[in-house]
């Protein structure tokens, strides 16, 4: 399969909730979801740099994560984030980890 057909795919993700009848939230425009989207990036960016990864959305449908040496993996949803920097790394990550979130909290 081409890799153009998993981007034109749609991040249906809990995160990215849209305004719907029996579902409650904050997103109820475009520019609050936008925000949010922004908000999560935001917050993923300062968890991946401790491995000198960085994520960026791409086209508002999928979302690229890079290090510095230029590889690359692109993703539709940021429920594949983890499991994507743990295969560009090569070691396991685990954004809960006690000793991970003592070192934030340092930074």
């Amino acid at each position: 399969m081409c890799s153009l057909c998993g981007v034109l795919g749609c991040d249906d993700h809990w995160t990215s909730a849209i305004a719907r009848p029996g579902v409650y939230t904050r997103n109820t425009d475009r520019l609050n979801r936008r925000r949010e989207a922004a908000n999560r990036i935001k917050l993923a960016n300062a968890l991946l740099e401790s491995r000198r990864l960085k994520i960026a959305e791409w086209q508002g449908t999928s979302y690229v994560l890079s290090s510095p040496t230029g590889r690359t993996r692109i993703f539709e949803s940021l429920a594949h984030l983890w499991p994507e920097a743990e295969a560009m790394t090569g070691r396991d990550f685990d954004p809960l980890d006690p000793d991970f979130l003592d070192r934030l909290r340092q930074s």
